[in-house]
């Protein structure tokens, strides 16, 4: 037999092209099985080619690796044979490996198939050489060249359909299965080459007229290396052009989910609203179905975002959002419009759907908050505007809806209507007042009415309480009772009342400069601005605006609004008290009242309200009434104001019956603080002289 030898360094080369055919061959894998349609045929073929050429490239530089004493060349049609069998045999691998599953009994026969196939690529090439006489094979050793080729080619097969999709993480597990199938590859070759025996006398007769050996390795190497980086750089281009794609996809959604949704509820925005309303009564108006819009205003969110602050008020829209959620069926729409504005479009049967709708809505909204370690509380007033009785168009659905949820707040919140064509007129009118309002605030049309306060024991002026007023432009003055509950409802009372604060300190300040320098003031505070984050900043700085000593303001609240939440009330109270400030508990005895908490609150006057005084006779049981409020008064060290006080004879029993100061119309009528001091004089009245630290003089300002 001749002697034969191999080149080291041509077989280093068949291990790493062998190692690198693995890995492209993992690549293109992944990148078939996760393309579809005529994407997933092109990669096919083309992976196919540079698997096949791959594995080819590695038998044939382990073929230009083998070396004997005569000279060597390879057919030209049987090495191309070769190299189609190589890639018909990656295509086979590919389109298996991409399938959905790879049964056991798959697996083998694709083994087998796959086995055959590298093994007839092998011996296929062996015979280009046209050896004379023919190679002779060691039996057993060529019998386990196929069979290391079919467990080769199960193992990469196994592999491959295993690592195909490239998750995260298995980067290193790919390395490394390319490793083992390379090496793989490599030893079904070399044993292959271990079974071939050339007889003594042989001459290969393709070595004149065939490939000849010198360049052929050269350009093996080149080429195979050159197809197997493009695969792989085309493979790798490609995953990241998907990445980009699916990025852009993403943020294209993305875009679209913000264009369309509020950016905090995630609820449909009005936008999307329209869209999907006008699309129903596209669907609607031939088919005859019915449908609702429900608008929905929360009231007190104003107060609660005023006193809280908006962060709160984010967080108390999100929980809204999400009993909304709940609430609602999949086919319905509910949307975010701004502010605390909702908006539903129903589809129903029947009216009395909607209603019942709305009313679970009012229930659900109606239930307490826990947020940041406070318990709120707000409720729902829901308009109703039916299609196509109340409009034909989304603009007028939208408009009488609005109009029916106006209603509602006006017939006392928490509830819903359904719109009547009466409705329209008073909605423009309660907008008009709300924006009216504002502007009030901005151009400075309010003003203090004051209204004098008599020491009932002998006369003597010792303050006044004080109105606010409205110039209203084109109206005149407008009383309180016409636009502070709007105020109330919409939040705007913060703000005047930080006004009417302000303006009462101010005006005390005048009058202390003016000599009386004893007197003090109150300001009645409402449920909401008692709830007021900034209440105690509020007056701490109008006090050190004006230089006024603490003493001098005092804080009138109703028993109503301190019992509202009676510990968060005697919170706030009970550091206004640590300033300085005076208490007052006003309209004593119309509320709900709690000895229990009117012990611990940090006040020192009482007001007895003016329904009290009303009927006030000698005998009646107002008085029984009256005379158990100052009697717990005095008991609890707190002074006794009445007021409502029209008759002489209201006056006398009073005074018998031990109030300390008086006020109503009998004594004076409220009247501007440049004109009081002028009235009292005309009368023949004149202040109390009080001096510095007497704090029995009082003004109450009345918001």
């Amino acid at each position: 037999m001749l002697p034969s030898s191999h080149n080291l360094v041509l077989v280093a080369f068949s291990l790493i092209v062998a190692i690198l055919a693995s890995y492209t061959a993992l690549r293109m894998a992944g990148r078939v099985a996760s393309s579809t349609g005529k994407a997933a045929g092109l990669w096919l073929a083309g992976g196919s080619f540079a698997m096949g050429f791959g594995v080819w490239a590695m038998h044939f530089i382990g073929m230009l690796a083998f070396d004997l004493p005569i000279p060597l060349g390879y057919d030209i049609p049987l090495t191309l044979l070769s190299l189609l069998i190589a890639v018909f045999s990656s295509a086979f691998a590919l389109w298996l490996v991409c399938q959905n599953n790879l049964p056991w009994i798959r697996l083998v026969l694709g083994g087998l198939l796959m086995g055959a196939g590298i093994a007839a690529m092998h011996y296929t090439g062996m015979a280009a050489l046209l050896m004379r006489p023919s190679v002779i094979y060691i039996p057993w050793i060529f019998m386990l060249s196929i069979l290391i080729a079919v467990l080769a080619s199960g193992a990469a097969l196994w592999i491959v359909f295993r690592l195909r999709r490239g998750a995260r993480g298995e980067a290193w597990a790919r390395i490394g299965a390319s490793l083992l199938m390379g090496c793989a590859i490599v030893g079904m070759h070399y044993t292959g080459m271990a079974a071939a025996q050339f007889p003594l006398g042989s001459y290969c007769e393709a070595s004149n007229s065939g490939i000849d050996v010198k360049w052929l390795a050269v350009v093996v190497i080149v080429v195979s290396l050159a197809v197997l980086a493009i695969a792989l750089i085309v493979s790798v281009l490609d995953v990241r052009s998907n990445l980009l794609s699916l990025s852009l996809d993403q943020a294209n959604s993305e875009l679209l989910q913000l264009a369309l949704h509020d950016n905090l509820t995630r609820l449909p925005n009005r936008l999307l609203l329209n869209d999907r309303l006008n699309q129903a009564i596209h669907k609607a108006t031939p088919q005859q179905d019915l449908f609702s819009v429900l608008l929905m205003d929360l009231d007190g969110f104003k107060a609660v975002n005023d006193a809280y602050g908006h962060h709160v008020g984010d967080l108390l829209l999100v929980q809204v959002s999400e009993r909304i959620l709940a609430s609602k069926r999949p086919e319905d729409t509910a949307a975010r419009l701004g502010g605390d504005e909702f908006v539903f479009l129903i589809h129903h049967r029947e009216p009395e759907d909607a209603a019942l709708f709305a009313q679970q809505l009012v229930e659900s909204i109606g239930r307490p908050y826990s947020l940041e370690g406070h318990v709120l509380h707000i409720s729902a007033s829901i308009g109703i505007a039916l299609f196509p009785d109340n409009g034909l168009t989304a603009h007028e659905l939208m408009v009488n809806a609005d109009a029916a949820m106006y209603h509602a707040k006006e017939l006392g919140r928490a509830g819903y209507c359904f719109f009547e064509r009466t409705m329209n007129k008073n909605a423009h009118e309660q907008m008009q007042l709300q924006h009216d309002l504002r502007l009030a605030l901005e151009r400075g049309e309010f003003v203090l009415h004051y209204q004098p306060k008599f020491i009932a024991a002998d006369g003597h002026m010792v303050g006044v309480e004080a109105l606010v007023r409205w110039h209203r432009p084109g109206s005149g003055l407008v009383p309180p009772d016409r636009f502070l509950p709007h105020a109330e409802r919409t939040g705007l009372i913060i703000p005047i009342g930080n006004w009417v604060i302000d303006e009462a300190c101010r005006q005390m300040r005048q009058w202390h400069d003016q000599g009386h320098d004893g007197w003090s003031v109150a300001v009645n505070l409402s449920t909401i601005q008692l709830a007021q984050a900034d209440l105690l900043g509020v007056v701490r700085t109008a006090l050190e605006k004006y230089a006024l000593a603490p003493r001098h303001l005092v804080l009138e609240v109703t028993e109503s609004t301190a019992m509202r939440n009676a510990e968060a009330s005697l919170e706030i109270l009970d550091k206004l008290a640590e300033l300085g400030v005076n208490i007052s508990i006003d309209d004593f005895g119309t509320g709900y009242s709690s000895l229990l908490y009117l012990k611990r609150f940090p006040a020192n006057e009482l007001k007895i309200d003016r329904g009290f005084v009303k009927e006030l006779v000698q005998g009646n049981e107002d008085e029984a009434i009256v005379s158990a409020i100052i009697a717990l008064g005095q008991t609890l060290s707190m002074k006794i104001v009445a007021e409502g006080v029209e008759t002489q004879e209201q006056q006398a029993l009073l005074t018998r019956l031990g109030c300390h100061a008086l006020q109503g119309y009998l004594l004076g009528k409220p009247l501007p603080a440049a004109q009081l001091l002028e009235a009292l004089a005309a009368q023949g009245r004149r202040p109390l002289a009080a001096g510095p630290g007497d704090d029995s003089a009082s003004i109450t300002v009345s918001c």
